[in-house]
């Protein structure tokens, strides 16, 4: 039922704070090569363009890994992370290689067998690096059984269990989460037995909703009696995360393709204020067909814009997902040599460094704006592009401007920073990507 995702993206990661809600803080990771973000890129001209830009395109969204590649998997695994690690954000993996997946329907597929699937997964597990990632473990894999026997069943639940181990083993930090269904589809009691038989122990919770539109609280509600009776079972501490991508219209039948009464819901953040749940997750990307209409997995900007067309808007300019600290400065320790940026922070006033990510098609830029040996309250950044290079998009910072000298000012919660402290922001664009000079005034 679980669309495969298109498999192009970047990175992961940022160590957990602590949380005001569920067991994660931090900011989401926004992959700047997904589907939707190269479709906005190409596609400058069409009606369509603004609307899925600012409501889709600007969102994290989940990296599926769901072509069974076990000699590239842990480098593609890897370069997604850097990436990642580079912005000092939380990325989202979305597994999705389970033998015989979807029960051979629109999103048949995976690894050939189950020794191969773990080979795949080990393999997988060493591009994850050490610091905090989500992994969404296998979409559909136990709410969909139908097509397995009582044999079959057990040696899933025990490769999933055995897959859990192996991603946890490899980078604690991991956060995995396993297939719970949604709402209208089993019980909460049955999904916790099969939860607790596929080796929820091992994990740090369950997904609903990747493959329907139910709403967040009839989830949260679902969710709610899962973890009681797993509590009744002696599983305790588990957690859930909610699939708000396309639940914001009417729920109903799980596939997408074909209905115009559907809306993005929430947008994705840690920030969920109820203990029981970890985050709410974009984990299928709006736009990405479900399988009925269209192939799985492709990104059809009709349904996309049908999903973002009337839907509130974001946060503006996509800021962190979680409250931002206004006393405490990050603790990133700024460089002993000032980059040949702005002057250095020998005196008052700032610098600012800029890192690029660059892909075939556009660019991340990253800004560390480094203040001088006292605090500052407010920064300015001019950054030169390139000819032919646009600014399309900015985070914890608002932009002046999308070409030539582009002026990106603090936003209220980052514009304080402490002296010889850090703080960034970012933005993408198309075209090449700036060099490492900029002007920092602060």
């Amino acid at each position: 039922m679980a669309a495969v995702a298109a498999a192009t993206v970047v990175g992961v990661c940022l160590t957990v704070g602590s949380a005001s809600a569920g067991t994660l803080s931090g900011s989401l990771y926004r992959d700047p090569s997904s589907a939707v973000v190269r479709w906005v890129a190409a596609n400058p001209g069409d009606s369509r363009t603004a609307v899925i830009r600012d409501k889709i395109a600007s969102q994290p969204q989940a990296r599926w890994f769901a072509n069974f590649n076990p000699s590239t998997v842990q480098s593609e695994v890897s370069e997604h992370i850097g990436a990642a690690n580079a912005a000092q954000q939380i990325p989202v993996l979305a597994v999705y290689e389970i033998t015989n997946r979807d029960c051979g329907g629109a999103s048949a597929g995976g690894a050939p067998d189950l020794n191969q699937y773990q080979t795949w997964v080990s393999n997988f597990a060493r591009g994850l690096g050490n610091q905090t990632v989500i992994i969404i473990l296998e979409t559909d894999s136990l709410a969909l059984l139908t097509c397995l026997s009582s044999g079959e069943i057990s040696a899933r639940n025990e490769a999933i269990s055995t897959a859990t181990r192996t991603i946890k083993s490899a980078n604690p930090n991991a956060k995995v989460y396993l297939d719970g269904g949604h709402s209208t589809w089993n019980s909460a009691g049955e999904t916790a037995n099969r939860l607790r038989a596929a080796g929820v122990q091992y994990a740090d919770g369950f997904f609903t909703n990747v493959s329907n539109y139910n709403s967040t609280s009839g989830e949260a509600n679902f969710g709610r009696n899962v973890i009681s009776a797993l509590n009744g079972m002696g599983i305790s501490g588990k957690r859930q995360v909610i699939d708000t991508s396309r639940n914001g219209g009417a729920s109903g039948d799980w596939c997408g393709d074909d209905n115009t009464d559907r809306r993005i819901g929430q947008y994705p953040t840690t920030s969920t204020g109820d203990s029981n749940i970890d985050a709410y997750l974009w984990v299928k990307p709006p736009g990405e067909a479900d399988g009925c209409r269209y192939t799985a997995g492709s990104f059809q900007p009709d349904l996309a814009f049908s999903l973002a067309n009337g839907a509130p808007n974001p946060p503006t300019t996509a800021p962190p997902t979680t409250t931002p600290p206004t006393t405490t400065p990050p603790t990133t320790t700024p460089p002993t040599t000032p980059p040949p940026n702005s002057s250095p922070p020998t005196g008052d006033g700032c610098y600012a460094d800029v890192a690029v990510n660059q892909w075939a098609e556009g660019f991340t830029a990253t800004v560390t704006v480094t203040a001088g040996k006292s605090e500052i309250n407010g920064w300015k950044v001019t950054v030169e592009l390139p000819a032919g290079a646009a600014v399309t998009g900015t985070w914890n910072a608002q932009a002046s401007g999308t070409s030539g000298a582009v002026q990106f000012t603090n936003v209220s919660y980052n514009g304080r920073v402490a002296g010889r402290q850090s703080t960034t922001f970012g933005f993408q664009g198309n075209g090449t990507g700036p060099g490492r000079i900029a002007v920092c005034v602060g």
